[in-house]
């Protein structure tokens, strides 16, 4: 037992390990923030001119807010960000414009560029922008916006660009190097964005990360309590119930472990975006499960003097890991924000899982007090001493003695 449970522990470390190596280099606009701390669900570094786009889309409102960062500028330079229906290319572009004015601050307005040179004027959109402002700070222009766009451009090509001003006029921007070769695609539905420098989104990830720890710490290990909690009362479950209890719990550290690096991973990539109760929680659990696993290598035997004592200790911080899981999963809920079918289910599970749990705690205490009974009963029938109405003695074969 003791080496079954070397060589897990060897494993989850190995786990741990590969998950917080596993990761290439991180898009450095996770670890952007804004001073009007707004967060956003995606981002993606573009491949040109410096520049990043973040933003979330609200399916229940039909807008994409959006803040486009373009950095190592001066306020010398104007900047630009748009999407195209027709294609990666500037004629057809519906753009946001930003810079510097006269009187030193950022200012943004909307274009519709139908032809080549244009004059960048303030125009309307083929699509309504309820809100649009700018920012210039620390050589970084930054455009926010909300966009109210219809389905069929969820899926589009956008294009950035950035250029000189003089005298307060956009004059026209470099048409080689790398003002050539901004544009690409974006999905504001699932976080793509062609020509990328990393690939994936954080909201991708962040899910991927919601979803390991709530079947891990929300679902498999509860379910683990239930089967050592009830199994074990049956004589011919032994040791079938401690085996099945040893995988799940297992198999629910292994997964929760994955789940808490891609937390850490999500954390290090999001400089100054903190979520201080769920981060806490989250540390603990792994904590409390780590020395879960390292309890194995402690348990005595059922007739040792301090087995009592470590069943005290294991039950206690079982239901405790169950208890912190439930509520920061729930904490987890919060901050993904994801459709309101996903925390149903899971209230649905929990539902599942206590109403079987009551209905197995009361079997099993009838099994334990039918049991009790039986044994307080003789083991003799028709007269004592093992003496039956005849006057002979009977063996358990029926056999007179």
């Amino acid at each position: 037992m003791e080496m079954k449970a070397w060589n897990f522990v060897l494993f989850s470390c190995l786990v741990v390990v590969s998950f917080l190596a596993s990761s290439s280099s991180a898009q450095t606009c996770l670890s952007q923030t804004f001073s009007n701390n707004v967060q956003y669900s995606n981002c993606t570094d573009l491949p040109a001119l410096n520049c990043y786009l973040h933003w979330t889309y609200d399916e229940s409102a039909g807008t994409v807010q959006i803040a486009f960062r373009h950095t190592g500028t001066t306020s010398s330079r104007w900047s630009a960000w748009g999407i195209n229906p027709s294609g990666p290319r500037m004629v057809g572009t519906q753009a946001l414009v930003a810079l510097v004015n006269s009187s030193g601050v950022a200012q943004a307005f909307t274009t519709s560029i139908d032809s080549f040179g244009p004059t960048m004027q303030q125009t309307d959109l083929s699509f309504p922008v309820p809100s649009l402002s700018a920012t210039f700070e620390n050589n970084e222009m930054t455009i926010f916006a909300v966009l109210r766009i219809s389905q069929n451009l969820l899926s589009t090509s956008q294009v950035w660009q950035e250029g000189p001003v003089s005298n307060g006029q956009i004059q026209p921007h470099s048409t080689t190097g790398a003002n050539a070769q901004s544009a690409g695609s974006i999905n504001f539905l699932t976080g793509q964005s062609g020509g990328s420098s990393s690939a994936g989104s954080r909201t991708r990830r962040r899910n991927v990360h919601g979803v390991l720890n709530t079947v891990s710490w929300g679902i498999l290990m509860p379910l683990g309590a239930i089967t050592a909690r009830y199994m074990k009362v049956f004589k011919s479950a032994d040791p079938a119930w401690f085996y099945l209890h040893v995988a799940c719990q297992s198999s629910a550290y292994v997964v929760g472990v994955a789940g808490w690096a891609t937390g850490i991973k999500l954390g290090s990539d999001s400089t100054g975006i903190t979520y201080n109760t769920h981060r806490t929680i989250g540390i603990i659990l792994f904590c409390l499960g780590t020395l879960q696993v390292f309890a194995l290598l402690l348990r005595p035997n059922k007739d040792h003097k301090y087995r009592l004592y470590w069943n005290i200790y294991h039950h206690s911080i079982g239901y405790g890991v169950i208890i912190l899981s439930i509520v920061n999963i729930f904490e987890g809920f919060d901050i993904l924000n994801p459709d309101d079918k996903w925390e149903r289910v899971y209230i649905g599970i929990l539902i599942f899982l206590g109403v079987l749990a009551t209905l197995l705690e009361a079997f099993t205490w009838y099994v334990v007090i039918r049991r009790k009974k039986t044994s307080k009963q003789p083991h003799t029938m028709n007269g004592a001493n093992g003496v039956n109405g005849h006057g002979y003695g009977a063996t358990a074969m029926g056999q007179r003695v």
